[in-house]
Order: structure tokens, then sequence, then C-alpha cells
């Protein structure tokens, strides 16, 4: 009696058009699925792409600038006791609040990161305090009357060295050929840094360069 050998080769009969179709949708919805993925992160990457472009653009738009001389005020001792100077907008279209102004003292001897502004148009009295007021223009106009530096305005910032500065026996005041730096933040934009050396000799008020 002669034995028939079973074969181990694949039959297909069995796999109908409707299992193809399966397989096809799966593949296709599969393929979906990732093209979104891939999709909504480069859409992500593009938006966090242009946030940094327009953060960037705000930033370079808003620095201010020095507008003029920096002018040293002698003290009562003979040196450099306060600091006025003017500021205004570089290129740009965005404007700076000027009580969200802070200001920064080094020299050789002290630093002070964060001067104490007294109300706008206010007397100095104590070392270490700063303050602003707005510069008429040519028409007596000056500003409108809010606290923004805008581009076609300039405002007057005068600040008084800190306890400490000039060193030992300086009594508050920087001694002449010492070199100091005021630090003005915006909170929006560069930061700019007033650097200057004191002359030999002061008048009341001397220009710094």
């Amino acid at each position: 009696m002669k034995v028939q050998k079973k074969t181990l080769t694949k039959d297909e009969r069995a796999f109908t058009g409707l299992e193809a179709a399966i397989v096809l949708t799966a593949f296709i919805v599969v393929a979906a699925v990732f093209s979104y993925m891939v999709l909504g992160a480069g859409f992500f990457s593009t938006e966090k792409a242009k946030a940094v472009v327009h953060t960037g653009v705000e930033q370079a738009t808003s620095s201010i600038e020095t507008a003029g001389d920096v002018i040293g005020v002698k003290g009562t001792n003979g040196n450099l006791s306060e600091v006025i100077f003017y500021v205004a907008l570089t290129a740009g279209e965005n404007p700076i609040d000027m009580t969200k102004l802070s200001l920064t003292y080094s020299d050789a001897y002290i630093y002070d990161p964060d001067l104490t502004m007294v109300a706008a148009g206010g007397a100095l009295s104590n070392p270490g305090e700063w303050n602003y007021t707005w510069v008429a223009d040519k028409s007596g106009d000056s500003g409108d009357g809010d606290n923004m530096l805008e581009s076609d305005e300039q405002a007057k910032v005068w600040a008084r060295v800190p306890t400490g500065a000039g060193g030992t026996g300086a009594n508050n005041e920087v001694l002449a050929y010492q070199w100091f730096q005021i630090e003005v933040k915006p909170d929006m934009g560069g930061v700019l840094a007033v650097k200057k050396t004191v002359p030999g000799a002061l008048d009341t008020f001397t220009p710094l360069y």
C-alpha cells in the first residue's frame, strides 16, 4: 500500500480579495499616522523657529542708546558724585517702559546690581539712587504723558554713585582717573553700558570721555 507524502507548500487559495483589502487598508492607515506625526513635528519646529526669530527681532528693535554726552557732576569733595546722560530708542518701532528700567553700577571697588529708582522727576538725596525725566522737543513738548520711551522721544537719566563707590575714603564719590560703569537694562531689548573714566579735575558739570 502506497502512502501519500504530505507537502509543506503554502496554500493561498483561501487568501481572498477582502483580506487583501484589509491588509492594504492597514498599511495606508499606518502610513497616514506616521505622515501626520512627521508633519506635526515639522509644524511645531516651524512655529518655534518663528517665535525665536520674532523675539530676536523684537529685542533688536527695542534697544536704547545714549543721545549726546555723558556728564559727570562734581560732589562736595570735588570728585564724581552723579552721572547724567540721555537715552533714545535705536532703529525700531517698539517703545520701552522707563519705569521698568534697572540700573547696575560697578567700579574697581564695588558692584551694585540694582540702583534705587525714586519717584519720576524727584530729587536724588541718597547714594545709589537714580531717576529720569522727559526732554522737551523744539516745540516744547516733553512727551505724551505716559511712561513709554518712543521713537520720537528722549529721556534724561541721572544717578548717584552708590555707597562704597571709589573705595575706602572716597566718601561715595569716584576719584580722579578711576573708571566706573553704569548698565541700563530695559525689560525687553539689549543692555546699554555706559563706561567712563573720571578726568583729573572736574567742573560742576563735566563731559566724560
